[in-house]
């Protein structure tokens, strides 16, 4: 299966975890969700595989600048879903498909499990 990698490209951990692919020569697209965006199904499927609390990054900027009645909305996986169609920068990266189980966030131990290296 084809690997794609999401996220936004000045992201520090979007780019080690790009470094890190290409470092170990594993093919990937890479999707910029804030320029290409995102499919309602795309993350209608991430929801499916992890639960929305992994997803939603509320240690970020983009969360924080919500307004509290925004944030205090989000409370299952429908808000969750509304938000990051709405927000992508708000979904933690990167969030890595393809490569078997989903992925969100980078880690080179992590890179290692997932790759078998």
């Amino acid at each position: 299966m084809k690997k794609t990698l999401y996220g936004i490209p000045n992201c520090d951990t979007v780019k080690k975890a790009r470094t890190w692919l290409a470092d170990h020569e594993q093919a990937f697209d890479f999707h910029d969700f804030k320029k290409q965006g995102l499919e309602r199904a795309t993350v209608a499927a991430w929801l499916e595989q992890l639960d929305w609390e992994v997803l939603v990054n509320r240690k970020g900027t983009t969360w924080r600048k919500l307004p509290d009645e925004r944030r205090a909305a989000i409370i299952d996986k429908a808000s969750a879903l509304e938000l990051m169609l709405e927000q992508p920068s708000v979904i933690k990266r990167p969030v890595l498909a393809g490569a078997g189980k989903l992925s969100v966030g980078f880690s080179d131990d992590q890179y290692r499990q997932i790759f078998s290296l």
